[in-house]
C-alpha cells in the first residue's frame, strides 16, 4: 500500500520571460486572424506545440518561407539571421518578431564584434549546439563565419594564434562555458600567443543559469523529482542532469503518459520541476495525474 504522496510543483520552473512573451504573441495574433505561420516549432515542447496548433498556429521551415506570399509569420523567441528579415521584405511577409530580448542584444553583440573582428583578422567563437535556432541567428551576424564550439573536440577549428571573441548561447551552462573558456586559454599559451587573444563574453541568460542552483535545492527536498520536458531541449536535457546529479531519484518525462507508479513507492515526497520551455500547465496536469493515480491506488487497497 502507499502512503500518502505530498506533490510539489517547483514555482521557478516553466517559461522564461522570451518563450512566455512569444506564446502570448503568438496567441494575440491569432485572435485576430485565426491561422498564423511560425517559422520553426515555437518552444521545444511536442504538447505545447499541438496545443497551440489547435488554436491554427502552423510550423513552416526556410524552404516554405521562401514560397509564402503576402501573409504573416511569427520569429519565435530564439531569433533570426538577417537572410530570414531580407526574404520576408522580398515577398511581403509581415513579421511578428517575438525574439527575446536577451537574444536580440546578444545579436548586436555579435555583429559588433564580427565588424571589429573583420580589421584584427580575429575569429568569432560562439559556445553552443549547431543547428540551434538561436546559435543560427547569432551566426548570421557574422555572415556564417563564427565558429561554433560544443566541447574540446571542436577547438581544432580555432587558430589559436589570431584574436577569438568567445559568445555563449544564451540557454547552455555557465559551467560548461568557463570550462570551453578555460580550455581556449590553455591553448592560446600552447600557441604562445598573447594572453589579450582572446576576449570572453559569458552571454548567458541569467534568468536560465539562476535555475541551476535553485533545482539543485529542489531536488534534494524531494524524494523523487519528475523533470518535465520536451525531448528536443537541450536546455533540459542539461537542467535534468542537474536534477539526477543530486537526486538519482530523478525521471525525464514529456507527459503523464510516461510516468511509472513504481517510482513512488515507499517514497513521501515528489518534486515536479521543468525545463525553460515546459509549460506551467502541463506541470499541473502531470501533478493532478500522479495525485489522482494514487488516490484510486489507495482506495483500491
Amino acid at each position: 500500500m502507499m502512503s500518502k504522496l505530498n506533490v510539489t510543483i517547483d514555482q521557478d520552473s516553466g517559461y522564461c520571460f522570451g518563450v512566455e512573451y512569444a506564446i502570448r504573441m503568438a496567441e494575440d495574433a491569432m485572435e485576430d486572424a485565426g491561422q498564423l505561420y511560425c517559422l520553426g516549432d515555437i518552444v521545444h515542447n511536442d504538447m505545447e506545440v499541438k496545443r497551440l496548433f489547435d488554436k491554427g498556429l502552423r510550423v513552416i521551415n526556410y524552404d516554405d518561407l521562401k514560397n509564402l506570399r503576402d501573409c504573416k509569420v511569427l520569429i519565435r523567441a530564439h531569433g533570426e539571421p538577417p537572410e530570414t528579415y531580407r526574404i520576408a521584405m522580398q515577398n511581403n511577409i509581415e513579421l511578428i518578431d517575438a525574439s527575446c530580448p536577451v537574444v536580440l542584444k546578444l545579436q548586436n553583440r555579435v555583429k559588433n564584434a564580427h565588424d571589429k573582428m573583420c580589421t584584427d583578422k580575429g575569429q568569432i567563437v560562439i559556445y553552443g549546439k549547431k543547428g540551434h535556432a538561436e546559435v543560427t541567428g547569432l551566426d548570421g551576424q557574422t555572415n556564417g563565419s563564427a565558429i561554433i564550439v560544443m566541447d574540446e573536440s571542436d577547438l581544432d577549428k580555432i587558430d589559436f594564434t589570431r584574436p577569438v571573441t568567445l559568445f555563449s548561447q544564451t540557454t547552455k551552462s555557465t559551467t560548461g562555458f568557463y570550462a570551453i573558456k578555460e580550455k581556449i586559454e590553455n591553448k592560446i599559451k600552447e600557441a604562445k600567443a598573447s594572453n589579450d587573444n582572446l576576449n570572453a563574453n559569458d552571454s548567458i541568460c541569467r534568468q536560465v543559469s539562476n535555475r541551476e542552483p535553485k533545482l539543485k535545492i529542489f531536488s534534494n527536498q524531494h524524494d523523487v523529482v519528475l523533470f518535465v520536458s520536451g525531448k528536443k531541449s537541450s536546455n533540459g536535457k542539461a537542467l535534468y542532469q542537474v536534477c539526477k546529479s543530486q537526486n538519482p531519484n530523478s525521471y525525464f518525462v514529456e507527459n503523464e503518459e510516461e510516468l511509472e507508479m513504481s517510482w513512488f513507492e515507499g517514497k513521501e515526497t515528489v518534486g515536479i520541476c521543468g525545463a525553460t520551455s515546459t509549460p506551467m500547465w502541463l506541470m499541473e496536469k502531470i501533478k493532478n495525474f500522479v495525485e489522482n493515480t494514487e488516490q484510486e491506488s489507495l482506495l483500491s487497497c
